[in-house]
């Protein structure tokens, strides 16, 4: 496993797994937005993108047990590529939105499985002072994809909506540009990754073998305070999640139906450089902060710091101010909200995983916190149309408050994570 050229890899490796994310999960709504797809519709149908992250625990086994990590995510990589360029080609016809959220549909089930197979690769590839080292690396350029996504790509699209002035034709060339940009990063990763990882997927097959995936599943269901954990992990969401559907549109919209009338380009500037920006910050900070004094001390402060901010959006919808510094303003307080807040939430996941079997149970849990984000999101068009913005957001606000009061009575060790961050 020695000279595997990990600097090599390892960031293409994962920027290659948060740019589908990003392009699938937030570029869509922008996209649909500006193609004139409604509130209630882009709520639905784009958080029904989240599903294959909610089950796949489900398909990981079989990641394991055929075939390489490495060739499986360089095959899903490829399939990624393919659905973004064909999405690009059904965006100037009538019913492109059916035809296209299929094809996102099938990039997000690639997605998903590229993530498994990157995250195995990476700790059968490595050794364990290594893996440790490389986890800054490995989130860097993860979040670097979202700024990518949300903020070059998104400015692109803008762009090319004001150079064609047909935003259909504009989002035609811009996802064949991603598209294209995943085919790249695909061809890179095919020489760039080790092939180093036969004799461990053996390895891996009789350790599969011996083993019964529903005995693990169940071993889940067997942990203390399950009941309350799991309820935590749905809830803990429900603000944020139904927030960054609707998000976008209220940027978007005109000030006549409560937006605040930006443009895309607007959008892609503020929200994906220097949003991304301030949620960069945010993560280290709060993993800096976890691993001084432990989750303990820091999960109610990370989780206000977390929510708290969506203040700034209820002042803004009600209020409307003409300076767009306002609106950077609470972005970047939001985003840096989120980044600090939400290292203490997938700490406390590291803490449920923990044990025998960790990897699957990490799995698990964060299918479940895609399940938390994918319900509520469905129907954050609906409540917003029926509340309006200014409403919208101060639901959304509420909708924080069980998860909080939840996180008071979960027990675990205080000084969990104090000396150390290791990813399951």
């Amino acid at each position: 496993m020695k000279n595997n050229k990990p600097w090599y890899w390892i960031p293409v490796l994962n920027f290659a797994s948060g740019l589908p994310y990003a392009i699938i999960i937030s570029v869509s709504v922008i996209m649909y937005k500006n193609l004139g797809i409604s509130n209630e519709d882009i709520g639905i149908y784009t958080s029904l993108l989240y599903l294959p992250w909610v089950i796949k625990p489900l398909w990981s086994p079989f990641i394991d047990l055929y075939s390489t990590k490495r060739k499986w995510f360089l095959s899903m990589q490829f399939l990624i590529s393919i659905a973004f360029i064909i999405v690009g080609f059904t965006i100037p016809m009538s019913n492109f939105f059916i035809i296209s959220l299929a094809f996102f549909w099938m990039a997000a089930f690639a997605s998903a499985s590229n993530d498994v197979a990157s995250d195995g690769f990476y700790m059968i590839a490595l050794e364990k002072d290594e893996q440790s080292f490389f986890l800054g690396i490995r989130s860097t350029f993860y979040r670097l994809s979202m700024l990518t996504g949300n903020g070059l790509i998104v400015i692109i699209g803008g762009y090319l909506e004001q150079e064609y002035g047909d935003k259909q034709k504009a989002w035609s060339y811009t996802m064949i540009i991603v598209g294209l940009i995943m085919t790249i990063l695909t061809v890179y990763n095919f020489f760039a990754t080790p092939k180093t990882e036969i004799s461990q997927s053996r390895e891996t097959i009789n350790t599969a073998s011996n083993k019964s995936f529903i005995v693990v599943f169940a071993s889940f269901f067997k942990k203390k305070q399950i009941s309350l954990v799991l309820a935590f992990i749905l809830l803990f969401r429900l603000g944020e999640s139904q927030l960054l559907k609707m998000l976008t549109p209220f940027l978007i919209d005109d000030i006549t139906v409560g937006g605040l009338g930006l443009t895309t380009q607007d959008v892609g500037i503020i929200y994906g450089t220097f949003g991304v920006l301030s949620l960069t910050i945010g993560g280290i900070l709060g993993g800096i902060a976890i691993s001084k004094d432990g989750l303990g001390k820091w999960m109610l402060p990370m989780i206000l710091a977390m929510h708290l901010p969506i203040i700034g959006f209820i002042l803004l919808a009600h209020f409307h101010p003409a300076s767009i510094y306002y609106i950077y303003a609470t972005v970047i307080a939001e985003q840096f909200g989120y980044g600090f807040g939400f290292a203490a939430f997938m700490m406390y996941l590291i803490y449920v995983a923990d044990g025998e079997s960790k990897t699957s149970h990490y799995a698990l849990a964060t299918g479940f916190m895609a399940l938390g984000m994918m319900l509520p999101g469905m129907l954050s068009g609906f409540i917003q149309e029926y509340l309006g913005y200014g409403n919208f957001f101060i639901w959304v606000f509420l909708a924080t408050i069980p998860g909080l009061i939840l996180s008071r009575f979960l027990i675990y060790p205080k000084d969990f994570g104090k000396k150390t961050q290791e990813k399951s």
